[in-house]
């Protein structure tokens, strides 16, 4: 199993900037079965620049209507099904995303979603395909109808928040997970409506205790204050082992001992290199990785 973040900015500024890259997360080798999650702004071409085959995903999930985390998503339904041209896959969305709510979405068109199966997910709700058990988590955020997520397979559990504030239940969503992925968009204390800072997320790992934790999806002042750092501070308060995400990190899971994982960052194919290159000098010292 293999987690690979091809982009670990979020927000409309971060986005608009790149000054992180915003092309959300694969999930390779897991049952069997790639997922790409979240796939905003380039992650087409972060696909690509990583050495990723995008016709080669056996799903997409897309958390909600908001343009950093949906913008690539049919572009990608066109690679997991050769142009639309067979049927493959499945779609895991928001109700926004799927259908439509009130302002929000749909985010995809129906005809994207015409050679796939769609599943709407809401908060507890439990769908199961044949390599997947997956059930939405409820997210308090801009689009109402926003999930997150619990996905098992090879006996792994893996959650990701997606975009929300933290909220009293919030813990319940993600009970029993081995590997916990969040947005985690502003450092500290410094908590707006709709998201979590890193004080939050500290509570947050404290009542799921998962054996791994990442932070991703960082603001302008996460990115500014040096969110390795703070990956550091959350892992020291929480008690549990917390990796802050670069663009191009990647994560081999090992099964027998999660916490054991290899990391690495992926160098950019070099026709890519061009486009964008992470304002990194030092990846293996941003990351803590060299202690």
């Amino acid at each position: 199993m293999r987690i690979t973040f091809l982009g670990s900015g979020g927000g409309r500024f971060a986005t608009v900037s790149q000054k992180r890259m915003t092309g959300g997360f694969r999930v390779d080798n897991y049952g069997g079965c790639n997922y790409h999650v979240d796939p905003g702004p380039g992650a087409l071409i972060r696909s690509y620049q990583f050495g990723f085959n995008p016709t080669n995903i056996d799903g997409i999930f897309v958390s909600h209507s908001h343009t950093d985390h949906y913008n690539d998503a049919e572009i990608l339904i066109e690679a997991m099904t050769r142009g639309m041209t067979r049927e493959n896959g499945y779609i895991f969305g928001s109700r926004s995303v799927c259908n439509g709510y009130k302002q929000w979405g749909p985010s995809i068109s129906n005809y994207h979603k015409s050679n796939s199966k769609v599943l709407a997910l809401k908060p507890g709700k439990v769908h199961k395909t044949k390599n997947l058990i997956l059930r939405g988590s409820k997210t308090i955020h801009g689009d109402p109808t926003g999930v997150g997520f619990q996905m098992r397979a090879d006996k792994i559990n893996l959650s990701y928040t997606s975009d929300t504030q933290y909220f009293k239940n919030l813990h319940l969503y993600h009970k029993n997970a081995d590997i916990l992925i969040a947005s985690v968009l502003r450092p500290g204390e410094e908590s707006i409506k709709g998201h979590m800072c890193s004080k939050d997320f500290i509570k947050l790992l404290t009542e799921v205790k998962p054996k791994l934790a990442f932070m991703t999806h960082f603001g302008f002042k996460m990115i500014d204050k040096n969110p390795v750092k703070e990956a550091q501070w959350v892992s020291k308060e929480s008690g549990v082992k917390t990796i802050a995400a670069l663009d191009g990190l990647t994560v081999i899971i090992n099964r027998k001992n999660i916490r054991d994982s290899r990391y690495s960052v992926i160098k950019p194919k070099r026709h890519y290199k061009e486009i964008y290159t992470p304002e990194v000098e030092d990846k293996k010292s941003y990351l803590g990785l060299d202690k």
